[in-house]
């Protein structure tokens, strides 16, 4: 049975990914409006989502704080859980049966995490001032590479992932609560400047799009605090080995949840009618001209010394949104 600490790094947690995944939303529709980062960064909807982000960054931390980091981490993957069907809500399309499916697998595969990982004690070991340079300068240099390789939105998305990660393991340091010093400045400066980079590489992945930046993201982030607290921090999971088994089975069905949470989907056109093959045109509606019929004019009646000429009338028909002459 959880701890309360776990129980409360729990809740901390799924909040922060409610807040993470409305930013992730504003950020993706800022980044399909704007041409450049500077743009961007005149537009109040990139400042609030900077506030959401913030936010869901600060909740993290304290998360970080009460659980592990193999605990805290995967929780993030919920960010995509709720992006997903929530940007299709704001874009006015529908959620289709592989995004629901891949919901369902991501949250089986982190209960079978959360079970396996949750040892029912807060993190009482935090990296030292050695590993915490080696940790960045590794960071770092793979950052770079990834961002100079040319490869789009999915290069920036493993690169924001690997800083949001390794920038949540410093933050744990500072969270636990060690003494005033030097070293605890050092890694404030370099947890402000992970988190910093992750959230600016982050949004240049979304210029590609939401699902697939996003997904790469999710997955990667966890990944590397997980391996930094498995490797370095000692953290494990329960159960021995039948524990490994259930946290690699989580991690399997997770993965494959959010792959189908990435997936592209068609965009739906959101006109009412539409031509197609063999189908005759509507009706005009009540707003648009008529043309008078043959019956009323030969009723009222011509002149006989008016000759009737051909009249060229134009009329707008709107086909398919678009205005044609008849």
């Amino acid at each position: 049975m959880m701890s309360s600490p776990v129980v409360l790094a729990l809740a901390l947690s799924l909040v922060s990914a409610f807040c993470y995944a409305a930013a992730a939303v504003v950020q993706e529709r800022t980044a399909a409006g704007t041409a450049d980062l500077r743009g961007t960064l005149v537009r109040g909807s990139w400042w609030g989502a900077v506030g959401l982000n913030a936010s869901g960054a600060l909740l993290h931390v304290v998360a970080l704080r009460y659980g592990p980091l193999t605990l805290v981490q995967p929780l993030g993957a919920l960010t995509l859980v709720v992006a997903v069907p929530l940007g299709a809500l704001v874009a006015r399309r529908r959620t289709s049966g592989a995004q629901w499916r891949g919901v369902a697998l991501t949250l089986v595969g982190l209960t079978a995490l959360l079970v396996a990982t949750a040892a029912g004690r807060a993190p009482d070991d935090t990296l030292g001032t050695g590993e915490v340079l080696g940790v960045a300068l590794v960071a770092f240099v793979v950052i770079a590479v990834l961002v100079r390789s040319g490869l789009g939105g999915l290069a920036f998305a493993a690169a924001s992932g690997i800083a949001s990660g390794v920038g949540s393991t410093l933050a744990q340091k500072l969270a636990v609560g060690p003494a005033p010093s030097w070293s605890v400045a050092v890694v404030a400066v370099l947890t402000v400047a992970f988190a910093s980079g992750g959230l600016l590489l982050s949004q240049k992945a979304y210029r590609s799009g939401l699902g697939g930046p996003l997904a790469l993201l999710t997955l990667v982030n966890p990944v590397a605090a997980s391996v930094i607290g498995i490797s370095l921090l000692g953290e494990g999971f329960q159960y021995g080995t039948t524990g490994t088994l259930i946290a690699l089975a989580g991690a399997v069905a997770a993965a494959r949840g959010v792959v189908l949470l990435s997936r592209p989907q068609p965009h739906q056109s959101r006109q009412p009618h539409q031509d197609r093959p063999g189908r005759r045109a509507s009706a005009p509606t009540r707003n648009q001209p008529r043309l008078p019929r043959p019956t009323r004019l030969l009723r009222a009646g011509l002149p006989s010394a008016v000759r009737v000429r051909p009249v060229t009338v134009e009329l707008g028909v709107e086909l398919t949104g678009t205005s044609r002459t008849v």
